[in-house]
């Protein structure tokens, strides 16, 4: 099964880690620590809250005009 994970820098050093199919989010040190970390907490969620999962989202970027 794929999902999704989305990583982005924590403020306090390290990475957070966001699976948004599930809602789940956790954190590691390094990028592999954080994405471990997820799927450990997506297989439990998934232990207790089955659902089917579709296909994944499209997760892109944006630029946005920032005005000071």
């Amino acid at each position: 099964m794929h999902v999704t994970a989305i990583l982005s820098h924590a403020e306090e050093g390290g990475y957070v880690a966001f699976n948004p199919e599930t809602g789940t989010t956790t954190q590691g040190d390094t990028i592999d620590q954080a994405l471990i970390n997820l799927r450990e907490a997506v297989e439990l969620y998934l232990e207790e809250f089955p659902m089917k999962l579709g296909a994944a989202p499209l997760v892109t970027t944006l630029d946005i005009a920032v005005h000071a």
